[in-house]
């Protein structure tokens, strides 16, 4: 295989995966039915690119990442890394792909153990993935990401509650950098956090995505966070990936209706795009059309008969709309 091609072939590869739960009823006993979290996502990341995942709560975007690294079990489809299929890996096989894909949690503070010293949460991803390193090795290896993300030796022997929330989530990216990943998947590592410290946050990452090589999974709902640090930008509703493409065509050239309506709640863009109304469908209930049509105003009786499907629209930029090149 020549390098071209090598370069070209995704880090990681999505196809129809599907993640479904079932729903809670009274006194925590599980309802009939299920609940769709993940339907039919297609998604291929290339080595060293930062790819953003954006969409309301609730459109499947947390429940995507804890299953791309194996805390959610799906329930069909096939996520492969470097050609190497996941889903189905015992646990032993697991410890080997964690040490290549890591991830950073939405809320700092709760992610890391308040009765454990910084010393031990930052090692103990060391401890279980890497039982070659002895004890001196970790400690190096703790000290170091700490410096890295920006901490010091004086963090080691405290615990969680002494720090704010931003030193939490720079802790919370010191354990996930411990074992050398080459894949960071990010789940709304800023949302908690203050607009400055969103700032620190976001450009730690960068620097760390350009000097480490790493592969960054960026998922957000600010699409000004998402604006910032992605070359390519994935769209999800309801469990579904209804655009992609390249960053700078996204926030153009927007070709979903969703998308566009997201779009027009950033300061600055243009007017009298309508804003999003209604809310999304009952995830309990099948919708056999487009899961947008009870809130787009382009909806017509196709919508609610047939499924759209991924269609390119561009160079790798992809809409799933009945109206894409039809001037509507």
């Amino acid at each position: 295989m020549g390098k071209e091609e090598e370069s070209a072939r995704p880090q990681l590869s999505i196809r129809h995966l599907r993640v479904r739960f079932r729903p809670r009823g009274r006194w925590f006993w599980p309802q009939r039915g299920w609940i769709s979290a993940v339907n039919d996502v297609h998604l291929d990341i290339r080595a060293g690119e930062t790819v953003g995942i954006v969409g309301e709560s609730g459109s499947g975007k947390s429940t995507l990442a804890r299953a791309l690294v194996g805390l959610t079990k799906t329930a069909g489809g096939s996520i492969r890394y470097n050609e190497r299929e996941l889903l189905g890996l015992d646990a032993k096989s697991w410890r080997g792909v964690r040490r290549d894909i890591q991830l950073v949690f939405q809320d700092p503070l709760a992610s890391l153990n308040p009765k454990w010293t910084i010393r031990r949460i930052v090692g103990e991803p060391l401890q279980q993935l890497c039982p070659e390193m002895d004890a001196d090795g970790r400690d190096r290896r703790v000290l170091e990401v700490l410096q890295r993300v920006g901490l010091g030796s004086d963090c080691l022997d405290r615990r969680p509650h002494e720090f704010s929330g931003g030193q939490a989530q720079r802790i919370g990216i010191a354990r996930a950098l411990a074992v050398g990943p080459k894949v960071l998947i990010c789940d709304e590592p800023v949302s908690a956090l203050d607009v400055s410290i969103q700032a620190q946050i976001i450009n730690l990452l960068m620097d760390l995505r350009d000097e480490l090589g790493l592969t960054l999974l960026f998922i957000a709902h600010d699409l000004a966070v998402i604006r910032q640090i992605s070359s390519r930008v994935v769209v999800m509703y309801f469990g579904r990936v209804v655009e992609q493409g390249p960053v700078a065509r996204i926030f153009e050239q927007p070709r979903h209706p969703y998308t566009r309506m997201l779009l027009a709640s950033l300061p600055g863009t243009e007017q009298g795009i309508e804003k999003i109304d209604g809310e999304p469908p009952d995830p309990r209930m099948p919708i056999l059309g487009c899961p947008f049509h009870t809130r787009c105003p382009l909806v017509d009786s196709m919508c609610v008969r047939e499924l759209p499907t991924l269609r390119r629209v561009g160079a790798d930029h992809y809409a799933a709309c009945h109206f894409v090149g039809t001037g509507r």
